[in-house]
């Protein structure tokens, strides 16, 4: 294995062998090379087992990678090694050993729609209304409760207010609901596993000898369970390595908590800390404003990132007049420069802190036929027939599962209507069964009309005809058959409509995925089967799905853009209520908002632009904005920065198939005999105006005649 592709810092993070192991390492510094070699090095170089290394990632992309990377380094069968998101390892945790704490290896993993749903169940049955009490932000505190290893015991013991009360009544129903349906949430995967080794010693200790080298990545966004769980399976030979970077840290709003990777000296005090502070993504002066941005946090690890590629366009700061002119403007932008032949449209990216910000840039880039796409819109695994198609597979996998019941028991319409619903589910309570037990009661269906009767009994048939297929088929046989039987497929072709012609195009790429998925676990010998697949899309993120960008300009949240990194960024509306975000209030709030520009900035390889609007359309009313005061630390930079329009008036009017061929290009680096180095700030067909540093400012000249010196 060679080690030569390591610089200094890397490979002094690579070949330390037992003990703990922190690792800044800023961005685009190349951590995943170095959790990569390091595992790799362990096994090639110690003869250290795959089976007694652990490596948790945060998305089963970055996981998917590692493994990849990981075979073409050693070239050996690393099966035997864990690598995965926190909760892919809980799971399979709680699969194996669950039974311990009565938990059993069936269980079904219900994501945010599900838990919504559930919790959508509770306040009706609470007699509460779900617009006074946002379903959603009931969720969130659960998810924080449970993040703060709070039993609902613990939760209304300390419950405070209206809301944490109302909170503390739905927490409880919210858990039993699960427990019936043999189900848990994201969270009680952390939870639970936590409950497994605090509650059976002999487990935690089955697991501490396996994982002799533990290495997590991206611990700067770790929350308060998941360092719980890092430090019970550490506690026993201290051999764990966590790398991250707290500049990074932009998950609060998830519990994230930062601050745990600034103490994990002091967790462990003989801990070796390596500072991985060499960028290859980005040109000096990206880094250098960047810089400026993120240093005015207080809290955070002293570090500079530095790059061999110190020359490169200065970072440009443009105010507009309103979302519109920024959407035009850099619509402009990119088609001269893919006119030009200097870019393809997947070169871009633009990144905004709402989602809201991207109706201005879509408008904009359907008119002016400018391919894009916005990631992290509706997923794939979101969309209704996609839901509805998995929550029949998750009935044939765990017949009690009563929130899929409730979704498809009448999807294709089968004359099971909202009375007959009501009565299972009423049925099901008194009886203490699942829903889909008490349509098998007799006693329930002697009380239902014939047709009622006839309905249920046909649905019954199917869902286990479908388990009976189940136990002797594969996966993707299964799936086939599930859609035939459902007639969801027909149900939708029926239909001839553009909506439903689209849905049954997806109804189709499902199986797809099946297949997919189950020719990556022969090659893998991984796990193929339906209740594998059902935790594949339960955890799948919006990371996992980006896929190929292909060539058309991408646009989405500062949030969803970590870890990514394009050719051009603009970074837009950097005003004062959207970045910094106007929830912000305390001066955590503020420094969590400051590194999420500061992500932002870091994105960028070669291109970095700043934009914000003077003024901005909010609910229909247009308010006046100020620039963010992130940007007052740009004020005195060393790289040159200019701070006006970097695009002509000329390029603002014409169209793509009109644009006059100039020599000077707005951005471009060019050379006077006696004022120096400048950059281009504007040019028409007959004027390009030049900033040149030193005081000296904007100049003017003729374009025929100007005393310019392309650079």
């Amino acid at each position: 294995m060679d080690l030569g592709a390591l610089n200094p810092e890397q490979l002094e993070a690579v070949l330390h062998k037992d003990g703990p192991l922190l690792v800044f390492a800023g961005a685009g510094s190349g951590k995943t090379r170095v959790i990569t070699y390091r595992v790799a090095n362990l096994i090639y170089t110690h003869d250290v087992p795959p089976s007694q290394i652990l490596a948790v990632t945060f998305t089963n992309k970055a996981a998917d990678e590692m493994k990849e990377r990981l075979r073409q380094l050693l070239g050996m069968d690393i099966r035997g090694l864990w690598i995965g998101t926190f909760h892919a390892i809980c799971a399979r945790i709680l699969r194996e050993s669950g039974r311990a704490i009565d938990i059993p290896p069936n269980f079904l993993v219900y994501d945010e729609s599900d838990q919504l749903d559930v919790i959508r169940q509770v306040l009706r049955e609470l007699d509460l209304d779900e617009k006074q009490f946002n379903p959603r932000a009931i969720r969130n505190a659960i998810s924080r409760a449970k993040e703060r290893l709070l039993t609902p015991e613990q939760y209304r013991a300390r419950a405070v207010d209206y809301f944490e009360r109302v909170v503390a009544s739905v927490y409880p129903r919210y858990q039993d609901t699960l427990q019936a349906a043999n189900a848990l949430d994201f969270d009680d995967l952390l939870l639970a596993t936590i409950r497994l080794f605090t509650e059976q010693p002999r487990v935690l200790q089955r697991y501490q000898e396996q994982f002799r080298y533990i290495l997590v990545d991206e611990y700067q966004d770790v929350n308060y369970a998941q360092y719980v769980l890092v430090r019970l399976l550490a506690s026993a030979h201290g051999n764990l390595c966590v790398v991250g970077d707290d500049d990074q840290s932009i998950y609060r709003f998830r519990g994230a908590e930062p601050e745990l990777i600034l103490r994990f000296e002091q967790d462990f005090p003989n801990a070796k800390v390596v500072f991985l502070e060499r960028n290859y993504r980005s040109t000096q002066p990206i880094l250098d404003a960047a810089f400026r941005v993120i240093c005015q946090n207080k809290v955070r690890a002293p570090k500079r990132l530095w790059t061999e590629r110190t020359e490169g366009m200065p970072v440009t700061l443009t105010p507009v007049s309103d979302e519109e002119e920024e959407a035009r403007l850099i619509a402009e932008y990119i088609q001269r420069q893919v006119y030009l032949g200097k870019r393809s449209f997947g070169d871009f990216a633009i990144l905004y802190r709402t989602n809201a910000q991207s109706r201005a840039f879509e408008e904009r880039f359907l008119r002016e036929r400018v391919p894009h796409r916005i990631v992290g819109a509706l997923r794939f695994y979101d969309r209704k027939e996609i839901k509805d198609l998995i929550a029949y597979l998750r009935l044939v996998v765990n017949p009690d599962d009563a929130v899929s019941l409730r979704r498809i028991i009448n999807t294709p319409p089968r004359k099971i209507g909202q009375q007959t619903l009501l009565a299972i589910q009423l049925h099901a309570a008194e009886r203490l069964i699942s829903p889909y037990r008490a349509m098998q009661d007799p006693d329930l269906l002697k009380l239902m009309p014939a047709q009622a009767v006839k309905a249920i009994q046909g649905f019954v048939a199917l869902i286990e005809d479908l388990r009976a297929f189940a136990e002797r088929e594969r996966l993707t046989p299964l799936m086939k058959r599930l859609i035939e039987r459902t007639g969801y497929l027909a149900w939708l072709e029926d239909h001839k409509d553009a909506e439903s012609v689209d849905r049954a195009a997806n109804v189709r790429e499902l199986l797809n995925v099946v297949q997919r998925f189950e020719e990556t676990a022969a090659e893998t010998h991984g796990d193929a089967s339906p209740m594998a697949f059902l935790q594949h899309v339960a955890l799948v993120t919006d990371a996992d799905t980006l896929g190929e960008r292909g060539d058309q300009v991408l646009l989405m949240t500062l949030h969803i853009a970590k870890g990514l990194e394009f050719p051009v960024v603009f970074l837009v509306g950097l005003e004062n209520g959207l970045l910094p975000h106007a929830l912000s209030e305390t001066p955590a709030d503020i420094e969590e908002e400051r590194r999420l520009c500061y992500v932002g900035m870091t994105r960028a390889i070669d291109e970095l632009h700043l934009l914000f609007a003077q003024s901005r359309r909010y609910y229909g009313s247009r308010r006046w904005s100020e620039p963010s005061p992130f940007l007052r630390a740009l004020k005195d930079l060393e790289t040159p920065t200019l701070y006006q329009l970097m695009f002509s008036s000329a390029t603002q009017q014409a169209q793509v198939g009109s644009i006059p061929p100039v020599t000077l290009l707005p951005g471009q680096r060019v050379r006077h005999p006696q004022h120096g180095f400048g950059i281009v700030v504007r040019t028409t067909d007959h004027m390009v105006t030049v900033m040149f540093p030193g005081g000296v400012g904007m100049l003017t000249f003729p374009l025929k005649d100007a005393p310019l010196e392309a650079i």
